[in-house]
């Protein structure tokens, strides 16, 4: 029988179980009998680079290769051409095969950094859903119902403020759920806003005769600023990615409460390490060494070893110490007598992509004018002046505005 440790290993960083006693029932039988559970996480590439947030399933995955069961790492190349209706308010639109398969190929590059290869198992759902036709998708479709899926919380929301819900959409949890029942999964992982999904896959297995998986959720990794949802159209991510330096640096700007909470879901100490670590900050130790260590870890997970001592080494120099960077680019501005505000400055010299971004990085109190720290998206920029701002950690610019003609 698996032992205490072993379960709650397993179960870290879990929003929940269901059935959690089916799970640990099934995960003793194939512990006494020497069998692999076959465990599976499924990803569609709607775009090319995944963030820390995308990676609570990849550290799932890696805790039960560890443990010795079998880790599917499925790319929804079919399923991404229709594209998850999952918490949209709006029907998505379609990707092509071959922008799926190119993102795919982005995928496997980077899942690779947390998964053994060698022990995974890469499945791509067009392997099956491809051939199942005209008549098989039909039949598939009669074992749901449209009362059903209208008690998803984004289809319930859509149709009762009369927002268009295309019928392609809800073939997407049936083709999710056959997903299952081709890989004869005995556990699904997703996110907490897949339950649904993850449901009517154990509903299809029942259906075609199967045993029923188990399914794990995991919670929804909020961002730097520790309240939205980690996003890149927010602006609040780390990306597998990154650079080193740009990727400690972002670490070590999260919160002290919120380094809790990466730690538990991102790291890979044992759970018994956490509790140390936080024995040591309630002892009077420095929080900001604490997270440091976890920059350390993530920095060289997704690099190396040597990456990431350089990136600390950097950071302490550059903040510790109150140096600056080398060849900060300075940019030219034309403004009006007015000046210029804040958040559109940002976006003219190139440290945010938008305005929009820009106002959220002040809101985020991520902003920095002349090393001060600046909340008020709005303040004008002053003409003949020259200001160096900062976005995050990492990224400067020199500001050097003059009167437009």
């Amino acid at each position: 029988m698996p032992n205490s440790d072993l379960i709650a290993e397993l179960e870290r960083g879990t929003d929940e179980i269901l059935p959690q006693d089916e799970f640990r029932k099934r995960l003793t039988e194939a512990t006494d009998s020497g069998q692999k559970l076959r465990v599976k996480a499924g990803f569609d590439p709607t775009a090319k680079d995944l963030h820390l947030g995308h990676t609570l399933l990849l550290n799932r995955l890696r805790a039960f290769q560890e443990a010795g069961h079998e880790a599917i790492f499925l790319i929804g190349d079919f399923t991404g051409m229709i594209g998850d209706p999952t918490g949209k308010n709006e029907t998505r639109k379609p990707l092509t095969r071959e922008e799926v398969e190119d993102n795919a190929q982005t995928y496997k590059e980077q899942v690779f950094k947390i998964l053994d290869p060698d022990r995974t198992t890469i499945a791509f759902n067009s392997h099956w859903l491809d051939k199942l036709g005209a008549e098989g998708m039909i039949r598939l479709a009669a074992q749901h119902t449209v009362a059903r899926m209208l008690e998803r919380d984004d289809f319930s929301k859509r149709y009762s403020t009369q927002q268009p819900i295309a019928v392609h959409e809800f073939l997407y949890p049936l083709l999710q759920g056959y997903d299952s029942v081709a890989l004869q999964a005995d556990v699904e992982m997703g996110g907490t806003d897949q339950k649904f999904n993850l449901l009517v896959g154990r509903h299809l297995q029942g259906a075609f005769g199967q045993r029923q998986q188990c399914i794990m959720t995991v919670p929804i990794l909020e961002g730097l600023d520790g309240v939205q949802k980690m996003s890149k159209s927010l602006g609040n991510y780390i990306g597998v990615n990154d650079a080193p330096g740009d990727m400690f640096g972002k670490i070590m700007s999260v919160s002290d409460s919120l380094m809790w909470r990466y730690f538990e879901l991102l790291s890979f100490r044992p759970l018994a390490e956490l509790e140390q670590l936080k024995e040591r900050v309630a002892e009077g130790g420095n929080p900001r060494d604490v997270k440091m260590e976890l920059g350390v870890e993530l920095v060289a997970r997704f690099h190396d070893a040597g990456a990431a001592e350089e990136a600390k080494s950097g950071f302490i120099a550059q903040f510790s110490r109150g140096a600056l960077p080398e060849n900060i680019p300075e940019v030219h501005l034309a403004v009006g007598a007015e000046g210029i505000p804040l958040f559109r400055a940002l976006k003219e010299v190139g440290l945010v992509s938008s305005n929009a971004e820009g106002g959220r990085m002040v809101d985020q109190r991520a902003v920095r004018v002349d090393q001060e720290r600046v909340e008020d998206r709005n303040l004008m920029l002053q003409a003949d002046r020259t200001y160096l701002l900062q976005v995050g950690s990492r990224r400067y610019a020199r500001a050097r505005l003059g009167r437009a003609d």
